[in-house]
């Protein structure tokens, strides 16, 4: 009987991997012979883990990256057609992919996030009018999640800045924020109470 084997060994070094053959031999059932093989091979299984946690990283931050080139040139939603729509949703859908299942980091949540780009309805509006009303126009749009310190919620504000020139300064302008609290009720989903608009 003809055996051949192949090992892979991770160095500590984190570099690829180190691929050995070991020929084939052949091995008599008749033939007895009694031999020992030791062979001692330090193994850590973080250096795997380290290198896979490396490559994810950098396939993830190759996935934002792509995600991001995507939506450069949509207005922030507002000029997509269908199948640009479906290009970033199958982007996004892949990017998730990556924290399947994995709770909701909250000290990774937690800050300031500008808008790149929407499908919500509520907020396409407001880029339809400032596109038909020449003197209304929408600036920056930032969700902030305040959860540092909390387990499973705490408060979103959306903010939105607008202008109306020759009224209102063009770069300071306005702003409409909305307050509302969030519960986490999945590992994708949270649950908003809408407290208060203000501007």
């Amino acid at each position: 009987m003809n055996m051949t084997f192949a090992t892979s060994l991770y160095p500590a070094t984190g570099k690829r991997p180190i691929f050995k053959i070991i020929n084939p031999f052949t091995c008599n059932a008749a033939t007895r012979r009694n031999f020992t093989v030791r062979r001692n091979f330090s193994c850590s299984a973080t250096v795997a883990t380290d290198i896979t946690a490396r490559v994810s990283e950098f396939e993830i931050e190759n996935k934002k990256n792509d995600l991001l080139r995507l939506v450069q040139d949509t207005q922030r939603g507002l000029v997509t057609t269908p199948d640009q729509r479906s290009s970033i949703e199958e982007a996004l859908v892949s990017l998730e992919g990556y924290n399947m299942g994995e709770s909701v980091d909250m000290v990774r949540l937690d800050g300031t996030w500008r808008l790149q780009y929407t499908s919500a309805p509520d907020v396409l509006v407001l880029f339809e009018s400032a596109a038909r009303f020449p003197f209304f126009q929408v600036g920056q749009i930032f969700q902030k999640f305040e959860c540092r310190d909390q387990s499973d919620g705490g408060v979103i504000r959306n903010v939105v800045q607008w202008s109306i020139p020759t009224l209102l300064e063009e770069q300071e302008g306005a702003t409409l924020l909305v307050s509302a609290k969030f519960n986490v009720v999945s590992a994708r989903n949270i649950y908003l109470q809408f407290e208060e608009v203000s501007f």
